[in-house]
């Protein structure tokens, strides 16, 4: 890196340019630089931990400055990355991998499959405060020879590789990170990356400069700021005034707009975040008349015409079309008047309704206060008296790891690698820190699919878990959103169904 680490901290440079909104003058359009207005600033610059590893809206800017061990195609299918080769024995007992030769550091260092057995070793280390520890503690010994990496496997487990392009799944220099240690290490990242970190402030801005000798190839842009808006209002702000050229997640009605407007145009595309609310074995929910009516009495289209202007896809189970396991046969009418009977062979109607608390929160995706509102609403129709409780994300977090959510909780849950483990699996296994429902007879059906070796066994066997899942309404899923991304016409963004629109992605049309 050419800057200083007090240059990097201080941007002395940079801050004579910070104008009255504490910003610094970016040159718009200079040459071949881009100006993003993301919806997230960047808490921490180490992407394997802490909770900033597991939030989905960072990994497109990670992947900026670092690389994952395979890499994930916008289609949600992998190629190789920085392991050109990968695969478990014929026994499954062990691991082998190989590496990419040639690449380089930022600092100009070389990669090494020292770094792949490092960056692995310190993901299962339990110190790290990796997050997908539960994923690395499987592989363990590992042996280097050459730019072949060699591990036993501790415990099978099926999607390890998946992993490898997925959430934490990414590698970091040994040798300097040795040297200079977590706190340095996060004053000065380097990775292998397409960009190079050249200016940073907490809250504000990250400048990146082209890795002219990235082994994927020089990125179309030498410049990319990213700036960190999080306010919707403000990124539709920076894109009308041509202080930004790429701007995503706005309101549905705004994107409408602006992608009329002469200069502009709009890109909306289904990603991997699928919006559902959670049901809780307590209360109302044990019975399967409420739960099952609960969900019949939910209009999915209409909240997505209504509210979200057509952009969502209504679904059935917690696999989307693009997953692994997506059956398209399971489907979940809307049947108001099946739901009235169901309610009233429980003793319900809309005159001695069943009551329970459903929790949002609002504002933290498009419409999500909305869509609840409007699914209480439909509910009341048919004898379901549901009160709304508000709270931040960091509480449903909180609430769900300790098991105390409300009857019903709206969430919206990622799963970039479309594999029914992360989708259906976390969220429904009662053992998972992630899930709240715990019924036994759903436990024992998902238990031997962990670590079933036969894919398409495995595959088949989650099908059957989530049609049995809408057989007894364990959850009701509601939809798969959809991301809006306006960009200036000079600016070429393709479509990312992971949700990870990269700066690295975008060339000039």
């Amino acid at each position: 890196m050419t800057h200083t680490r007090r240059d990097f901290l201080q941007l002395s440079v940079a801050a004579a340019g910070i104008s009255a909104i504490g910003m610094p003058a970016f040159a718009q359009n200079a040459g071949q630089d881009l100006v993003i207005a993301y919806n997230t600033g960047v808490p921490s610059w180490d992407p394997t931990t802490g909770p900033s590893a597991v939030n989905p809206k960072l990994q497109a800017l990670y992947l900026s400055v670092f690389d994952r061990f395979i890499q994930q195609e916008a289609d949600l299918s992998f190629k190789p990355g920085l392991l050109t080769e990968w695969g478990f024995t014929d026994d499954n007992k062990k691991v082998r991998m190989v590496v990419r030769e040639g690449v380089k550091w930022h600092d100009g260092s070389p990669f090494t499959a020292e770094d792949i057995a490092w960056s692995l070793q310190r993901a299962a280390d339990p110190k790290t405060g990796n997050p997908g520890q539960f994923v690395w503690k499987n592989l363990a010994n590992f042996k280097v020879d050459g730019n072949v990496v060699t591990a036993d496997v501790v415990q099978f487990e099926p999607t390890i590789f998946k992993w490898m392009a997925f959430l934490t799944g990414y590698v970091l220099p040994k040798a300097y990170f040795e040297k200079v240690g977590p706190e340095g290490f996060e004053k000065a990242p380097i990775g292998t990356g397409p960009y190079k970190i050249d200016a940073y402030e907490r809250g504000a801005y990250v400048r990146l400069v082209a890795n002219k000798d990235y082994w994927g190839g020089k990125p179309a842009y030498d410049v990319v700021t990213i700036k960190f808006v999080p306010d919707a209002a403000s990124r539709v702000a920076e894109i009308e005034s041509g202080n930004a050229q790429v701007t995503m997640e706005i309101p549905y009605e705004e994107f409408d707009r602006l992608k009329q407007k002469p200069g502009l145009k709009g890109e909306a595309f289904p990603i991997s975040d699928i919006a559902m609310i959670f049901l809780n074995d307590v209360g109302p929910m044990l019975d399967k008349n409420v739960r099952l009516a609960a969900h019949h009495a939910i209009d999915k289209q209409l909240i997505i015409d209504r509210l979200l202007r057509g952009y969502g896809v209504p679904l059935s189970t917690l696999e989307a079309p693009e997953y692994d396991a997506f059956d398209p046969n399971l489907k979940f009418e809307y049947n108001p008047e099946k739901a009235k009977q169901l309610l009233a062979a429980s003793g319900f109607s809309p005159e001695k309704p069943v009551k329970f608390t459903i929790q949002t929160t609002r504002g933290f995706k498009p419409k999500d206060y909305e869509m609840i509102q409007a699914i209480v609403g439909m509910w009341r129709r048919v004898g379901i008296e549901a009160n709304i409780e508000i709270y931040e994300i960091a509480k449903h977090f909180e609430l769900r790891g300790a098991d105390q959510l409300a009857p019903a909780a709206f969430y919206n849950w990622g799963n970039a690698i479309g594999d029914p483990t992360t989708s259906t699996g976390h969220s429904m296994f009662g053992p998972s820190p992630h899930s709240v429902w715990d019924s036994p007879d759903l436990i024992e059906k998902i238990a031997p699919l962990w670590a079933e070796p036969d894919e398409a066994k495995r595959i088949q066997g989650w099908k059957d878990v989530s049609a049995y899942i809408m057989e007894n309404g364990y959850v009701i899923p509601l939809l798969q959103y959809v991301l809006p991304v306006i960009h200036s016409d000079k600016v070429v963004v393709p479509p990312a169904a992971t949700g990870d629109v990269t700066a690295a992605s975008m060339k000039p049309a």
